[in-house]
C-alpha cells in the first residue's frame, strides 16, 4: 500500500492536468477543424495574421480571400481562425 500511496499524488496531478488542459484544447482543435471544413464562398473570416476578408473561392487546402475591392489573396485553409461575425457579437 505504501508504494501505491506514493504514486497517488502524481496520478492525481496527471488526471487534473488532462481534464483542465489537454481535453479542452483537443475539443477546441476539433471545433476549429469542423469550422474550416464547413467554410463556404461568401463567408467572412479572420486569418491567423489578423487579416479580415471574404472568401471568394475554396480548393482542397487553399482559400482565396478578398481583402479589399479587387484585391484577393490565396491563403492556406489552416490559417483561418474564425468567422469575423463572431467578433461583432462579442462586443
Amino acid at each position: 500500500m505504501g508504494g501505491l500511496g506514493a504514486f497517488l499524488p502524481l496520478l492525481l496531478i496527471i488526471v487534473v492536468f488532462y481534464f483542465f488542459m489537454i481535453r479542452p484544447q483537443m475539443r477546441k482543435q476539433k471545433e476549429l477543424k469542423t469550422y474550416r471544413d464547413a467554410l463556404q464562398k461568401g463567408d467572412k473570416v479572420v486569418t491567423t495574421g489578423g487579416i479580415y476578408g471574404k472568401i471568394t473561392s475554396i480548393s482542397d487546402n487553399t482559400v482565396d480571400v478578398e481583402i479589399a475591392r479587387d484585391v484577393t489573396i490565396k491563403i492556406d485553409k489552416y490559417a483561418i481562425l474564425k468567422d469575423s461575425t463572431d467578433l461583432a457579437n462579442q462586443k
